[in-house]
């Protein structure tokens, strides 16, 4: 599966845990706060001042990685 920066956080951490750890390393500490579950990828990394191009990057080899 694919991950796409128009999905919420709490659905990318569905598909798979480890998707915290790169979202925490780049500055999102707050993946398990309430805001997070209702809050899209790209509307963190806008509220964060991250490249949500850049994240969904990083996710998606992740999920390569995984063969997922």
């Amino acid at each position: 599966m694919e991950a796409d920066k128009k999905m919420l956080i709490a659905d990318l951490l569905k598909i798979d845990r480890g998707i915290a750890a790169i979202l925490m390393g780049s500055g999102m500490h707050c993946v398990g706060c309430m805001a997070a579950a209702g809050e899209s990828l790209e509307e963190a990394c806008a509220v964060h001042g991250l490249d949500a191009d850049e994240m969904i990057g990083k996710i998606n080899k992740y999920l390569e990685s995984k063969g997922e």
